[in-house]
């Protein structure tokens, strides 16, 4: 590809959303006459030393940064970082590197992996990212709960019932398959996205908003956590089926996938953190894919109010009565709280009203993309989005042996049809923990 073919390329999709002033179209211009294409081989040294010959010429002389984007297969991360480090490092600039999942397939690959890094690059170099961190919602968490005495207090096992991490989309691997199949939707999503949240949603206060307090934080919550067993896990994986006239293929019909794939498209998992604030509150996760709904969102639900004096009028099911803070990442990105309410009338009618913050009908700035953000985060050097190698390496341990366990057991997944709500063995799996999920009821 010339430079001139990959600025249409770039210019096709090069927006001034997020800060629309008028000399937007002259900034655009600026910005692709600074894009470059360089094509070479990842292991190979004199290719890298070409590049950096070329990034020579265009920093001619300047105090200059390096960040290279490790958008590339897991195999070669180590060959491509062995000769950006030693061959294109920035003269006189920070050199950084920003690597994308996976990091690894467990415990003992992903510590290779960061071994290896660590031959070239220093800890402070290496930005591991997980791209939902940088979700809105994800990122105001902390906001909602430090800053507001309304929510800090009631942030224990003391008036939280469970916590729900709830990720779901609604199309199936659609011929990415052959990826997929080698990791799995606990690999996928739930080790790292939704471990992620959990770790920041359960911390203690940081000492300050620093990266290293805020991740020494999110550690000591993945360090509590109990190890998870096979029994707290349910497996799925789905099948074809035929919806309003159209048939969506199963999991096994993609040409990636090998036929006899025991590979989970769904789990479901309860996890427990076993320190004085969390002790025995369940925290269930679900993930999967083809699913009815795409979302993705945390909901706290809390404890039944004692003595409730309005009990006769909920009926025998109290569970509809408990408030739940639902915080949504996306879509339509939303935070609200179920309350109970009198209706208007002469008579003492209840029912659940939510206090809702739509975000699209609240603010009216597009919210921006959370690869901007954090690509944003990293040229900065502001690491507090990133996952540090003892984030990762605890992360690992919770769910190295159960991933083992399920492939020396080849652990069949319950299979569900393409667009349902996954396998009933997830309600089972919540119902053994006085839970209901929820996104299943009416309102949800």
């Amino acid at each position: 590809m010339t430079d001139a073919e990959l600025r249409v390329m770039v210019s096709r999709t090069l927006t001034c959303r997020i800060d629309k002033r008028e000399n937007c179209d002259e900034k655009m211009e600026q910005f692709l006459q600074r894009c470059f294409y360089h094509s070479g081989q990842y292991d190979s040294q004199d290719h890298f030393m070409e590049l950096d010959r070329k990034l020579g010429e265009h920093e001619a002389g300047k105090v200059s940064n390096r960040l290279f984007y490790l958008s590339i297969p897991p195999n070669i991360f180590v060959d491509a970082v062995k000769c950006a480090s030693l061959s294109a490092s920035a003269a006189n600039g920070w050199t950084r590197v920003i690597v994308e999942k996976p990091f690894g397939r467990d415990s003992e690959s992903s510590a290779a992996l960061t071994k290896s890094l660590k031959q070239y690059l220093d800890e402070d170099q290496i930005f591991r990212i997980d791209h939902y961190l940088g979700k809105e919602l994800v990122e105001n968490l902390s906001v909602l709960r430090f800053s507001n005495l309304i929510f800090e207090p009631l942030w224990s096992r003391q008036y939280i019932r469970n916590v729900q991490f709830i990720f779901s989309e609604n199309f199936g691997t659609e011929g990415r398959g052959g990826y997929f199949d080698h990791y799995g939707i606990i690999r996928d999503i739930m080790q790292n996205h939704l471990l992620q949240i959990l770790a920041l949603f359960a911390m203690e206060t940081p000492v300050s908003l620093d990266a290293e307090d805020i991740r020494n934080e999110k550690v000591k919550v993945l360090r509590s956590m109990r190890t998870l067993k096979l029994e707290d896990i349910v497996l799925g994986q789905y099948k074809g089926d035929t919806r309003g006239g159209v048939a969506h293929p199963g999991y096994v019909d993609d040409k990636t996938v090998p036929k006899d794939s025991l590979t989970p498209t769904f789990a479901a998992a309860a996890l427990f953190i076993d320190n004085p604030r969390w002790d025995g509150v369940p925290f269930l996760m679900k993930a999967g894919k083809a699913l009815h709904k795409r979302r993705a969102e945390i909901r706290v639900q809390f404890r039944h109010v004692p003595g409730n004096l309005y009990n006769k009028n909920f009926g025998t099911d109290l569970d509809q009565a408990t408030n739940e803070l639902v915080i949504r990442v996306q879509p339509d990105e939303a935070i609200y709280l179920k309350i109970n309410n009198k209706v208007p009338g002469l008579g003492m009618r209840l029912d659940r009203s939510n206090l809702n913050l739509l975000y699209a009908a609240r603010y009216s700035k597009e919210i921006p993309d959370a690869y901007e953000r954090l690509l944003l985060d990293a040229i900065e050097g502001e690491r507090r989005l990133f996952i540090r190698s003892d984030e990762l390496d605890a992360a690992w341990s919770l769910f190295t042996p159960v991933l083992r366990e399920i492939e020396e057991k080849k652990v069949t997944p319950e299979y569900y049809p393409y667009g349902s709500r996954g396998p009933v063995g997830a309600h089972y799996l919540a119902a053994k923990h006085k839970v209901r999920w929820g996104d299943i009821g009416s309102d949800e």
